[in-house]
C-alpha cells in the first residue's frame, strides 16, 4: 500500500496512480479538523461516471494520484468547535463539492455548484490548504461546513420559539430513518434530476414527462417523476429496458427512440423532456415531441448538441442545460426521498470490486448505480 505524508488525520483509500485508472490501496493523510470542519467516518459511496472521467484522465486534468468518490454516506466522528446544526454520530451527506468562495452572487442565492470562483470538488479539485482533494473511496473525510444563516429564518423562527433549521454549507443532513446506502447515490445522482425538475416546474401532477436515458440518472428521474404525479414515458435506444422501466420503476409507457412511427407518434404531447444521455444523439426528434412552449432539459455531456432553429422557435421551446443543485436543494431532496420512501435502485459491492465495478460501468452494465460498501469492506 502505497502512501502519502502529511500533518492531518490518516486516511486509507483506494487511489488510481495513472490514467489506466486501476484503483488500488492506498494511505494518504487528511487535513487537521478546523474551527469550522467536520470530519465524518464515511459508510457508503456511489460510483458515478466522474469516477471514470478523472480516474482515467479523459480530460487531461487529472492529479494522480486521484481517489475518486463524491456520493458520500456516513457518520460524523467530529465537529469542530464552530459547527453548529451536526454533533458527533449523526448520519451526514457529502456530494460533488467540498467549499466554494462563499461570497458570490450564486453562494448567497445557495448555488454553490455554480460559483463564480469556481466550487471546489469532492475530489480531483484544489482544497483550501492547497492540496489535492480525495474523495470518498476513502474511510474518512473533512468537509467545511461553516452555516448559512439566513435572518429572515431567525426573525421567524425566534417569533415561533421554534428550533432554528440550519442551512448546511457542503454536508447533508441524512434522516435517521433513511438508509446510508441509499442516500449516497441521491448527493449527484438524484439532484443532478432532482434540481432541473424543480427549476422548471416538472412537479405538477398530471404533467407528461419524458425521460431520455435509463441509467443512474435516468431511473431517479422516473422515480421522481411518479413521486410528483406525471405521466412518465421512458426513450431507451434498447428493448431490452423496457421492462425493468414498466414493471420496476413504474413509468406509464415505454418508447424505443429508433421506431419513427412511435415517435412520430408522441408528437407534440410531452410538456417536459429530462435527457439523461451522455451518448450523441439527435435532438430534433425530442424537440418535435414537446408541446409549444415545452421545456427540455439536458443533464448528459454528449460531445455536441445539434438541433433545427425550427424545432426551437415555431413552438416557443426552451432548451435548458443543468448540473447538480445547491446545498439548501440537496438538502430539501433528500428531506423529500425520505419522507415518500424514496429509494435509488443499487448493487451494494466491496471496494476490492471496484475495478470490476467501472469497467461494468463503462458498458452500462449496472441497475441502477454501484454503492460501495466502505464501513465493511476497506480495512
Amino acid at each position: 500500500m502505497s502512501s502519502e505524508g502529511s500533518n492531518g488525520h490518516s486516511c486509507v483509500g483506494w487511489a488510481a496512480r495513472d490514467a489506466s485508472g486501476t484503483l488500488s490501496p492506498y494511505q494518504f493523510s487528511r487535513r487537521v479538523i478546523g474551527s469550522d470542519d467536520i470530519s465524518i467516518k464515511i459508510t457508503h459511496c456511489g460510483i458515478c461516471y466522474a469516477d471514470l472521467i478523472w480516474t482515467r484522465n479523459y480530460l487531461g486534468d487529472s492529479k494522480y494520484p486521484v481517489v475518486p468518490g463524491h456520493e458520500i454516506a456516513g457518520i460524523v466522528q467530529e465537529v469542530g468547535q464552530n459547527v453548529q446544526g451536526f454533533k458527533v454520530g449523526d448520519n451526514i451527506g457529502v456530494g460533488t463539492i467540498v467549499n466554494s468562495c462563499r461570497s458570490c452572487d450564486y453562494c448567497n442565492d445557495d448555488l454553490e455548484s455554480y460559483c463564480a470562483k469556481g466550487a471546489v470538488y469532492t475530489f480531483n479539485g484544489i482544497d483550501v490548504d492547497g492540496t489535492v482533494t480525495k474523495g470518498g473511496y476513502s474511510s474518512s473525510i473533512v468537509v467545511h461546513q461553516r452555516m448559512k444563516f439566513e435572518l429572515t429564518d431567525i426573525i421567524y423562527c425566534y417569533s415561533l420559539s421554534c428550533n432554528l433549521m440550519f442551512t448546511g454549507r457542503y454536508c447533508i443532513k441524512i434522516p435517521v430513518n433513511y438508509p446510508l446506502a441509499s442516500a449516497a447515490p441521491l448527493l449527484c445522482a438524484g439532484i443532478t434530476v432532482y434540481s432541473p425538475m424543480m427549476r422548471h416546474k416538472m412537479n405538477q401532477p398530471g404533467k407528461y414527462l419524458g425521460v431520455i436515458g435509463l441509467g443512474g440518472l435516468g431511473h431517479m428521474a422516473v422515480k421522481f417523476g411518479k413521486a410528483f404525479g406525471l405521466n412518465v414515458t421512458v426513450f431507451s435506444t434498447s428493448i431490452s429496458k423496457k421492462e425493468q422501466a414498466l414493471k420496476s420503476l413504474g413509468a406509464d409507457k415505454f418508447v424505443v427512440s429508433s421506431d419513427q412511427e412511435q415517435m412520430k407518434g408522441l408528437a407534440k404531447s410531452f410538456d417536459f423532456i429530462i435527457d439523461t444521455a451522455s451518448g450523441d444523439h439527435p435532438f430534433d426528434p425530442y424537440m418535435a415531441l414537446l408541446k409549444t412552449g415545452g421545456i427540455l432539459v439536458l443533464v448528459g455531456f454528449p460531445s455536441e448538441v445539434k438541433f433545427s432553429p425550427a424545432s426551437l422557435n415555431l413552438d416557443m421551446r426552451t432548451v435548458s442545460g443543468s448540473v447538480t443543485g445547491g446545498m439548501k436543494e440537496t438538502q430539501e431532496m433528500v428531506d423529500f426521498c425520505a419522507a415518500h420512501e424514496l429509494h435509488p435502485t443499487i448493487e451494494l459491492i466491496p471496494i476490492q470490486y471496484a475495478n470490476e465495478a467501472l469497467e461494468r460501468l463503462t458498458k452500462r452494465d449496472v441497475k441502477y448505480r454501484f454503492v460501495i460498501d466502505i464501513e465493511n469492506s476497506l480495512k
